[in-house]
């Protein structure tokens, strides 16, 4: 299953709006904390609505216990990033990919960089700083759910 990673969100309102999409579409989500807010399931609930019955969220408590649980199950990190080497329309997505957004204050710092297997960026016009964070996690992970088939009709 195709995972959404957040690394130490930052607004609860673009966590409960990517927690919705997450819902709707299918995909798993990792939240490394720290939170710049308490990501109690009360608070969520508030941001998440009713869906968040309908989406498996895992909690780290660190970017060392997120490492330590994705190199366990053989995991490939893909970074969403500003400062990314392919456009996310040429990379090629696997199934289960962690697809990860950054702070929306501030990205990921430089080990996290370092730790990523691929950094994707979504292309925007010169001069323009970027996009909001759900809206990129939106597009990336679309796109990674198009090339491995993950929009297909449930058929069993």
């Amino acid at each position: 299953m195709l995972r959404l990673v957040l690394y130490q969100p930052d607004i609860p309102q673009n966590t409960g709006t990517m927690l919705r999409m997450a819902a709707c579409l299918g995909l798993a989500v990792e939240i490394v904390e720290p939170a710049g807010f308490d990501v109690s399931d009360r608070h969520l609930r508030r941001s998440g609505l009713d869906y968040l019955d309908h989406v498996a969220i895992t909690r780290h408590r660190s970017f060392a216990a997120f490492e330590a649980w994705r190199a366990e199950a053989g995991l490939r990190l893909v970074l969403a990033t500003t400062a990314g080497a392919l456009p996310h329309t040429e990379f090629a997505f696997r199934p289960d990919d962690c697809v990860m957004v950054g702070r929306e204050s501030a990205g990921v710092p430089d080990s996290v960089h370092a730790a990523a297997d691929a950094r994707v960026v979504v292309p925007i016009r010169p001069g323009l700083r970027s996009l909001n964070v759900a809206v990129a996690a939106a597009m990336i992970t679309g796109e990674a759910l198009r090339q491995t088939g993950g929009f297909e009709p449930d058929r069993g």
